[in-house]
């Protein structure tokens, strides 16, 4: 097992740590995520779903309205905007203790978030690549970032999976990617490798395996694997019926150190937090009597 680093976050002058693994609540405000009991269109579903996981042991809220999917066809950025500003007001008005993400590669979309409803992290599931300013804005917000890798767009990913070795090509490129934010004076940065964003079922699995190595990154590390096609494919089951599997590899990437745990089911993923780390407290040599 990885020993745990605590990592501190600047959220609008407030520093919190991350002092064990946290977990990351998916709200998805959208027609069309890949998991239908995610998505929230109406305001009493979306307060019982925040409570819920606030209360099931949630640390951060991660609100999306832009499907990613592979395949998927996006939103426009008016669109993406108002679904937002309303889940966002909600949640601020409702639950204003919660710490929130909010899942764009947008820059203006990001921008508007924070600055006028409340967001404190930026989710960006392509690392910039999307938007040629969402980094310049990033820096202008002094806001923890979420950088994903991801090739392509959500439409074309799936077709980019060409890599000499995955979890080594990832790496490098998040290196490279994370420099450059630094020297924008971004401080705080999470590194999430993308898991389902081109790499195909086997490649998706050695990244997991390789999870240790990208603590060279000197950043909190976010897994985010819940439900996905690399779990209900291998298994021929569908995406509601993957909860057990995501269980299983949420705990092996907390074995291997992961620092944010990105979900749809809350008390699943705290659970599993709390038993893994409650057998890495007992990683210590056995001492044999004389």
């Amino acid at each position: 097992m990885q020993p745990f680093k605590p990592y501190s976050l600047n959220l609008d002058g407030r520093l919190v740590t991350i002092d064990r693994p946290w977990v990351m609540g998916i709200i998805n405000i959208t027609p069309d995520s890949f998991y239908t009991a995610s998505r929230v269109n109406d305001e009493q579903s979306l307060i019982a779903r925040v409570r819920q996981m606030v209360d099931d042991g949630a640390d951060i809220i991660d609100v999306g309205a832009c499907s990613t999917r592979p395949g998927s066809e996006p939103v426009d950025a008016h669109g993406e905007m108002e679904r937002l500003q309303w889940a966002l007001t909600i949640i601020g008005r409702e639950v204003p203790d919660a710490i929130v993400s909010v899942d764009t590669y947008r820059s203006v979309v990001a921008r508007r978030c924070v600055e006028e409803w409340g967001a404190d992290i930026i989710n960006d599931i392509s690392g910039g690549t999307l938007d040629g300013e969402m980094f310049r804005v990033v820096a202008g917000l002094n806001v923890p970032y979420v950088l994903t890798h991801m090739r392509g767009t959500p439409e074309t990913m799936s077709s980019m999976t060409d890599y000499n070795d995955v979890a080594a090509d990832v790496l490098e490129w998040m290196a490279r990617r994370i420099d450059g934010l630094r020297q924008m004076g971004v401080a705080d940065i999470i590194a999430d490798p993308g898991f389902g964003f081109a790499k195909n079922l086997e490649q998706n699995y050695r990244l997991l395996a390789c999870l240790e190595a990208y603590h060279a990154l000197d950043a909190p590390l976010l897994v985010g694997v819940s439900r996905k096609r690399m779990i209900y494919t291998p298994l021929n089951i569908m995406p509601d019926e993957a909860l057990n599997g995501t269980t299983v590899l949420n705990t092996l990437a907390i074995e291997r150190g992961a620092h944010i745990l990105r979900v749809h089911d809350v008390k699943a993923a705290v659970e599993a937090v709390k038993l893994t780390t409650l057998m890495q407290a007992q990683l210590q040599p056995v001492i044999h009597k004389q």
